[in-house]
């Protein structure tokens, strides 16, 4: 077996789109990621320390926002100021099919893991399944939903910076990881029974 060797550094910015969300994610745009920091903390706060109630909550935000806005709007028409700079409240067509689109790939590919793990029997792609929705399962006794998704943003804040500046290194232990792991993989999936293909014509 060839020693494996690190592939070419890759752009992580470029890599997570190149957009507003890698600026916020990578820490170029500071403001920004400050503001979902500091935002996902107060309401990780609010939620999980203070006990606030998510549905009084964001009915109490609503109500706040529509006395605003219908404050704002009277006390323009009687001073002739501008109206409130509302957006266009609509959904475009555009952005309902990009989002069809994304589903239909996801479900595409979770009815592909169905069909492999019950059609054609495949024991290994059954084992890592089982195995992905333990761990899911077992972190989820640890936490409840709320903190979990503050993990992930912390996660999401932390771990790309993280590797654009130590990427180097990380990709040399994941690479060595990668070679000490991958011949015990190979050895057990090598062991794992398959349909051959009469059993599969008999189907």
């Amino acid at each position: 077996m060839g020693e494996t060797t690190p592939c070419q550094r890759i752009s992580v910015h470029h890599a997570l789109g190149a957009g507003p969300v890698a600026d916020v994610l990578l820490w170029k745009n500071w403001c920004g990621a400050g503001v979902v920091l500091a935002s996902a903390t107060a309401l990780w706060y609010l939620f999980e320390r203070a006990g606030y109630n998510f549905l009084s909550f964001v009915a109490n935000v609503i109500l706040l926002l529509v006395v605003i806005l219908f404050l704002w709007a009277k006390s323009a028409r009687v001073l002739n100021r501008p109206l409130p700079p509302l957006p266009d409240l609509e959904i475009s067509e555009q952005t309902i099919a990009k989002v069809a689109d994304v589903l239909q790939i996801w479900i595409n590919r979770a009815l592909s893991i169905a069909h492999d793990i019950a059609i054609e029997r495949n024991l290994l792609l059954c084992l890592q399944v089982a195995c992905a929705l333990w761990v899911i399962s077992f972190i989820g006794g640890l936490f409840n939903f709320l903190t979990l998704i503050y993990i992930g943003v912390l996660l999401s804040l932390s771990v790309p910076v993280l590797y654009d500046k130590f990427q180097d290194q990380i990709d040399a232990k994941l690479y060595m990881i990668n070679g000490i792991i991958e011949p015990h993989y190979r050895r057990i999936s090598s062991k794992i029974p398959k349909l051959s293909n009469k059993e599969k014509k008999v189907q």
